[in-house]
């Protein structure tokens, strides 16, 4: 039996929010980075491209139409979007973020996505 089976998620979420993290290691933190250089890349687009990152994991490269990014304090960045039409869902240590931002033509039936961003919790300085 694991120790960790006696904690339910939300005590874990509390106990790992309370542990003292240097800043810029928190996912909070790498969240507002990424933030900005997406919004950056987002806004240099024309009307007929949106954002789409390629991944490089499971042994292939992989084109995600970012829709929507969140985080899990202390360490877990949420991508969601669509991957060959399909809804998906990619959680990243933030140790392992790494990616490439590119200009996708979207689909002519619909209006361009922008990404959006959620905080779960409040920002920090």
């Amino acid at each position: 039996m694991d120790f960790l089976d006696d904690f339910d998620a939300a005590s874990l979420r509390e106990l790992a929010e309370s542990s003292d993290l240097p800043y810029g290691t928190k996912a909070s933190h790498q969240f507002k980075i990424l933030k900005e250089y997406i919004d950056d890349f987002q806004n240099s687009l024309d009307s007929e491209h949106e954002v789409g990152m390629y991944l490089s994991c499971f042994g292939q490269n992989i084109l995600l139409n970012v829709t929507h990014i969140d985080y899990e304090n202390p360490v877990l960045i949420i991508f969601e979007g669509y991957v060959e039409g399909q809804e998906a869902t990619l959680i990243q240590h933030v140790n392992q973020l790494n990616f490439l931002l590119i200009s996708v033509k979207k689909d002519a039936s619909r209006p361009k996505r922008q990404i959006g961003f959620s905080c779960s919790e409040p920002q920090e300085e």
